[in-house]
């Protein structure tokens, strides 16, 4: 039996929005490192191939694509990439992936950012680029773009959905621009002689010399290749056209399927998607987003996220499917849509950091039980964890080539 793969989505004190009210979060501690090191030890020490760090360059909304005026919701995050940042030395095994926009950002600063964690983490970091979205309100902290005004459901217009398309192009260029900048250094362009005062080989490290559509870049980085050589890249991917975003530039693709027959849908659009692009190389690994809220007793996850709606003043609404039960019967869920093509979860709990000792302190046990799951880490770099090669370096000339 294949093992499961398994991630937890950390944001903010939890996916609800009034998480931070439960009695057992923790809201003073949301910007401490000791709150962010609690959690990552946690999902370590439930052997989780993976925790993501949800980001944005704007305060958190209720309202999709513009800014609200609610005080009632955790509102103000830390940066994702510092913050995983921090947690390398904390940890040992667990890839550590924050995300980042690539709409008002700059893929060379991305990706030296990602290359340092990967450097500090020895081999654990990876990547999740998003396109703005919800934040197209966020250009005017930046001053260099101006996009038309958003509200609810402005994407689905023609205008939004053209736009939507640009910023997916743009972020395909820019994927590709940070893959290429990680690989500008050869993997032996360090040569740390002292007797012959010999830092580096410059013939080994290369320019990318990138010109695209909308982004041009000339290299090279600054900082020497990730010890993965190419850290993953993981996309949160929710329509055809994100599905071949994934397809050319990542390696793993969060999904959002409602039941098992929508599993079973979503992975054939990705393989489909795969097929179009001509994707080469190993496929894509296909990950569905499950909010959850655990109780060992029956109900009482239910009536916890009843008790948060109520004080939220709505019923929690989310892209993925909402879970609450016991950790065996999310057990029988997830080996369940395995059936359906999956290769693993990306489980999202609702409340910090109760509902990640449910996965980590109840779930994992079951799974284990069943065969499912590891009982210890078998890898030490996020690459290994989901049996994905070290890549060669690209630009590399073969030694006899050498002028």
């Amino acid at each position: 039996m294949t093992g499961l793969h398994l991630a937890a989505a950390l944001n903010d004190a939890g996916w609800h929005p009034a998480a931070w009210r439960d009695p057992a979060a923790r809201p003073g501690d949301l910007f401490t490192a000791e709150y962010w090191t609690g959690l990552a030890a946690e999902a370590e020490r439930g052997l989780l191939d993976l925790l993501t760090i949800e980001d944005s360059l704007g305060l958190q909304s209720a309202v999709p694509a513009t800014t609200d005026e609610r005080t009632d919701q955790v509102r103000g995050r830390l940066d994702a990439v510092l913050l995983a940042a921090l947690l390398a030395p904390a940890t040992s095994r667990i890839g550590l992936v924050p995300t980042t926009d690539t709409t008002h950002t700059e893929p060379f600063h991305v990706s030296i950012g990602i290359a340092s964690l990967d450097h500090a983490s020895r081999g654990r970091g990876g990547w999740r680029p998003q396109i703005a979205g919800a934040g197209l309100t966020d250009a005017p902290h930046f001053g260099r773009r101006v996009f038309a005004e958003a509200g609810p459901g402005w994407f689905a217009t023609p205008e939004g959905r053209e736009l939507a398309a640009g910023l997916l192009a743009e972020a395909g260029e820019f994927v590709e621009i940070v893959r290429r900048l990680w690989d500008s250094w050869e993997d032996d362009a360090e040569i740390r002689d002292v007797p012959t005062g010999r830092f580096l080989d410059r013939a080994k490290v290369h320019y990318i010399d990138f010109e695209g559509d909308h982004l041009g870049v000339r290299g090279p980085s600054i900082t020497p290749r990730p010890p993965q050589g190419q850290p993953p890249v993981a996309v949160l991917a929710h329509d055809t056209g994100p599905y071949e975003f994934a397809a050319r530039g990542a390696d793993i693709v969060y999904v959002t399927p409602q039941s098992r027959p929508d599993t079973v849908d979503i992975v054939a659009r990705v393989r489909a998607a795969e097929r179009a692009v001509g994707r080469s190389g190993a496929p894509l690994k296909v990950l569905a987003d499950l909010v959850v809220f655990l109780d060992e007793t029956p109900g009482g996850a239910a009536s916890r996220k009843a008790r948060l709606d109520d004080l939220d003043g709505a019923a929690l609404a989310s892209d993925a499917e909402i879970f609450t039960g016991t950790p065996g019967e999310l057990a029988d869920l997830l080996l369940d849509r395995r059936e359906a093509g999956l290769d693993g979860f990306r489980l999202r709990p609702g409340v910090l950091p109760a509902d990640l000792a449910g996965i980590t302190r109840g779930l994992v046990p079951v799974l284990q039980e069943r065969g499912a799951f590891r009982t210890a880490y078998e890898a030490t770099t996020l690459r290994g964890h989901f049996g994905l090669a070290r890549p060669a370096d690209r630009y590399s000339v073969p030694t006899g080539r050498r002028p």
